[in-house]
C-alpha cells in the first residue's frame, strides 16, 4: 500500500494523506497532468473517473465524473489556484450537479498537493484537504472521503509498475 500516513486535524480543519512512490517527482506529477492517467486512479476502484475537462494551469478547471458499479454517477470539479510542476498543485475542490455546474448544497474544500523528491528514487506525495468549517469536515469525512482517497491512491503503484520496461 502506498499510503504511509493519514492525519485528521479538526483544530486546523485539515486532513492530510501522504503516500510514497518508487518514481521521480516528474513521473508522479504526470499522474495529475495527464487526464488519461488521472482517470486510472482518481476515484476508488469501484467508482472509476472520466475526466471531461482538464486545464491544469492557474485559473484553469478540471471537471470529471465517477461511475459506480450500478451506473450511478458523481460529478466533481477543481478550480486550479496554483500549478508548479512537478512540486505543487493547489485547487478548489467541489462537487457538481449532473450538468457539471457546482453543487451549492455540498462544501468546497481546498486541496493542496505536495510532491517531494526523497533522493533515493522515491517520491512523497501529500494531499492536504482544507475544509471551510468543522461541519463541512464532518460531513465530507462521513461521506467516505478518507476511504475513497486511500483506495484511489492504492491504484497508483500498478500504474507506475506498468511503466517498467520488461527485461529481455
Amino acid at each position: 500500500m502506498t499510503v504511509t500516513d493519514v492525519r485528521k486535524r479538526p483544530e486546523t480543519l485539515t486532513m492530510t494523506i501522504t503516500a510514497t512512490f518508487s518514481a521521480s517527482p516528474e513521473r508522479v506529477w504526470q499522474l495529475w497532468e495527464d487526464p488519461r492517467q488521472l482517470e486510472r486512479w482518481w476515484g476508488p476502484p469501484t467508482w472509476p473517473a472520466t475526466v471531461d475537462v482538464h486545464d491544469l494551469r492557474p485559473g484553469g478547471r478540471v471537471a470529471y465524473h465517477m461511475t459506480g458499479p450500478d451506473g450511478d454517477t458523481a460529478h466533481g470539479w477543481w478550480e486550479v489556484v496554483e500549478a508548479d510542476a512537478p512540486r505543487r498543485l493547489v485547487v478548489r475542490d467541489g462537487f457538481a450537479n449532473a450538468d457539471g455546474s457546482p453543487n451549492p448544497d455540498l462544501p468546497v474544500t481546498t486541496m493542496r498537493v505536495g510532491i517531494e523528491d526523497l533522493g533515493d528514487g522515491r517520491t512523497n506525495m501529500s494531499i492536504e484537504s482544507v475544509f471551510p468549517d468543522a461541519e463541512a469536515m464532518e460531513r465530507i469525512l462521513a461521506m467516505g472521503m478518507e476511504e475513497g482517497i486511500t483506495a484511489a491512491l492504492g491504484q497508483i503503484d500498478a500504474i507506475l509498475a506498468g511503466d517498467a520496461v520488461p527485461r529481455a
